[in-house]
């Protein structure tokens, strides 16, 4: 059997030679911004036609005066324990911490209290700063696995009287917070930044008018912001009920548990979620089921 490897985003994905056109000509819609050209390769390399539309940018939020307050709060001891989201906001939160001092006192700072860490992306940026992590959520991150973590470690790591920071990640996740004070955390939360649609709306637009039209046979989700953002731009341009009508008939794909709790919550259910939330993976096993699932969406099967 012959091999290959598909990389995207530092990921190697396997491929068998003989199923890597899987898509075998489907429309497939991407929503992604930042990695919009490594999706669009991926999904080309197993058979796809790609349209790809950014449908969201990260922006500063107009004031950082919370942030700044966390960081002044962490230097003074006023926190047990920072919870990091994701990676751009670990980042962003550093870029924060060196506009009130030097990063290596804020570094030292996290040395003094718990840190954790909903998944890899900032872990790799709290490594890059020299950050040891106390706790670190499994696969596939969400906040339940979380804070399933949180009780497997309630003897060593325990919340009930600790005063918590968690670095928000441009939408509040009630969920989470709820779970942590029921522990008995007191719990404060840091937004960095926010999500906005893009500058340039056109390509999402066009990427509405497409599936309203049918020219679309999978969408794939990597994040609950492109699930709102697109069913945003719908309304705005008066296709919500055409793009409703015409889901029914699209394959879509989730990268993950809170990409698919969105989805479902919008009346929009995932019809394949990803084995790892990772974009490979998520082109892969829907490049194998799309077809199959295609025919059934359609009553064909």
């Amino acid at each position: 059997m012959l091999l290959c490897g598909v990389l995207i985003m530092g990921e190697v994905v396997a491929a068998d030679s003989r199923r890597a056109r899987g898509f075998d000509g489907l429309r497939v819609l991407s929503l992604e911004s930042r990695r919009g050209t490594e999706m669009a390769r991926l999904i080309e390399t197993y058979g796809g036609n790609a349209v790809v539309a950014a449908s969201m940018r990260e922006v500063p939020l107009e004031s950082n005066a919370e942030a700044m307050e966390f960081v002044r709060g962490l230097a003074a001891g006023q926190f047990d324990m920072v919870i990091f989201l994701t990676g751009v906001g670990t980042r962003a939160l550093a870029g924060v911490a060196e506009s009130v001092g030097p990063r290596e006192e804020f570094v030292a700072a996290l040395g003094r209290v718990s840190v954790v860490a909903r998944g890899p992306k900032p872990i790799a940026v709290l490594r890059e700063m020299g950050v040891t992590v106390a706790l670190a959520a499994p696969e596939p991150n969400t906040w339940r696995e979380l804070l399933g973590a949180f009780d497997e470690r309630r003897e060593t790591l325990p919340l009930a009287g600790r005063r918590v920071a968690v670095q928000e990640y441009g939408a509040t996740n009630p969920e989470l917070l709820a779970g942590l004070a029921a522990r008995g955390a007191s719990v404060t939360t840091v937004p960095v930044y926010q999500w906005a649609l893009p500058e340039d709306q056109q390509p999402l637009q066009e990427a509405v008018r497409k599936i309203a039209s049918g020219e679309i046979d999978v969408a794939l989700f990597t994040t609950s912001v492109q699930v709102a953002h697109l069913l945003l731009v719908a309304a705005q341009m008066k296709l919500a009920d055409e793009v409703r009508r015409a889901f029914a008939r699209i394959v879509v794909g989730s990268i993950g548990p809170m990409t698919s709790e969105e989805l479902k919550m919008e009346g929009y259910p995932a019809d394949i979620e990803a084995t790892h939330p990772r974009m490979g993976f998520l082109v892969k096993e829907s490049a194998e089921q799309s077809a199959e699932l295609t025919l059934r969406k359609r009553g064909r099967v």
